[in-house]
């Protein structure tokens, strides 16, 4: 038996979570807004300035273009310096952001002093230098202030976008990750629940054949014959999540087969017939534990004969099974055995609610009732795929 577990996501990314490429193309996304909506507001300043001044306090369109493109390289390491030292412990960590926001808010102005270089002075370069050199350093000092200001607060801006979207990628991956691991314990233990056959039930079996070896070699060897047919239809239905009804019936039927012969004057067998029989799907081995409990309880306290009778009825897309046993007078077996805790657990894990098992009894009979919605196509579900795929988006019709 195969089970293939999906591949689970890394825990962490290039930086907070986020993959190199989210990374880059997020954090351009967003300097590229800064770049725009500063170069916008410098373009209003300087034609406004040009009204009742003839001093360029404001750099050209191209010197403030490309101040961004030096500090977009800054920028994309401080949010990944930012991004992996985090927020806890914040006595500790918050220092280290302010430090790195302060850093780069603090290069704005040089890498625009830089860019008026590169271009060969301009329109604002010259005048500049010549305010510097006449002003000395308090003006410098109020450029790079007012500089350093409007920086300061679209890194910020950045950086909590930044941080929003590596939390937020780190809990998808999270619940990615949690879901996982989740359809794979389901199916871990659905694949549990459909292989317990009652190792008792094995054992008395082949003692029951080596009684037989003796004075019936013949119907040993039938007997042989019928337990590997029943022991490999166990191990080719724990493949699967569901089977055809008339397969699961089938099932059952050599199991019975199997105890009428090793209880021959005792134990009779009542099956629906095949015209009585729906076409639809069941879980897979769903029957087994109904039918190993009725024999069980069926043949206990008493030595009288016992018939195991199961019926099946289709009405309003839902599927009853009854799986009814006669029982010793006065003697109830309990309505939370190993076998019936297996089969609500499937069911409640398979379905989610739409679908039951009621247990009834009196003086002479039990009664177990497995309500089940009607499924008439053959669903999608198998162990390989359900590590990768929701049991609610199986292609179950008419339900």
């Amino acid at each position: 038996m195969n089970l293939r577990v999906a591949p689970l996501l890394p825990a962490r990314g290039f930086a907070g979570g986020l993959t190199r490429r989210q990374f880059l193309g997020v954090t351009c996304l967003i300097w590229v807004n800064v770049t725009v909506s500063n170069l916008v507001y410098g373009w209003s300043m300087r034609a406004g300035i040009a009204h009742v001044s003839t001093v360029s306090l404001f750099a050209a369109w191209d010197a403030r273009l490309l101040q961004h493109v030096f500090l977009l390289p800054m920028l994309l390491v401080s949010f990944w310096a930012s991004l992996r030292v985090q927020w806890s412990p914040l006595l500790v960590t918050l220092p280290l952001q302010l430090i790195l926001g302060v850093a780069f808010a603090a290069m704005a102005y040089p890498a625009l002093i830089l860019a008026s270089t590169v271009l060969g002075g301009g329109e604002m370069h010259e005048p500049l230098l010549w305010h510097i050199s006449s002003l000395g350093d308090s003006f410098f000092l109020s450029l790079w202030l007012a500089s350093f200001v409007s920086f300061l607060p679209a890194y910020g801006f950045g950086l909590a976008l930044i941080t929003g979207l590596a939390l937020y990628t780190r809990f998808r991956n999270s619940e990615l990750r949690l879901a996982a691991l989740e359809r794979e314990w389901s199916a871990a233990r659905l694949a549990a629940l459909r292989m317990q056959l009652s190792p008792h039930t094995l054992f008395n079996l082949l003692h029951t054949i080596r009684g037989y070896i003796e004075w019936d070699p013949k119907g040993a060897q039938a007997m042989v014959v019928q337990l590997a047919d029943l022991l490999r239809r166990l191990l080719n239905a724990g493949e699967r999540d569901f089977a055809r009804l008339t397969d699961e019936l089938h099932f059952a039927s050599l199991y019975l087969e199997l105890q009428q012969r090793r209880f021959a004057d005792r134990l009779s067998v009542v099956l629906p017939s095949s015209a009585e029989i729906p076409s639809v799907w069941v879980p897979s081995l769903i029957l087994q534990p109904l039918v190993e409990n009725a024999v069980l309880h069926g043949m206990a306290g008493h030595q009288d004969p016992v018939v195991v009778a199961i019926s099946v009825t289709l009405s309003d897309d839902v599927l009853r099974i009854y799986v009814r046993n006669t029982i010793a007078p006065n003697r109830m077996p309990g309505a939370a055995g190993i076998g019936l805790r297996n089969v609500r657990e499937r069911i409640a894990v398979q379905f989610e609610g739409r679908a039951s098992l009621v247990t009834t009894a009196d003086d002479a009979q039990w009664c177990s009732e497995l309500n089940l919605p009607a499924i008439r196509e053959s669903p999608t579900l198998s162990l390989e795929t359900s590590a990768g795929e929701s049991y609610r988006g199986a292609k179950l019709a008419r339900i």
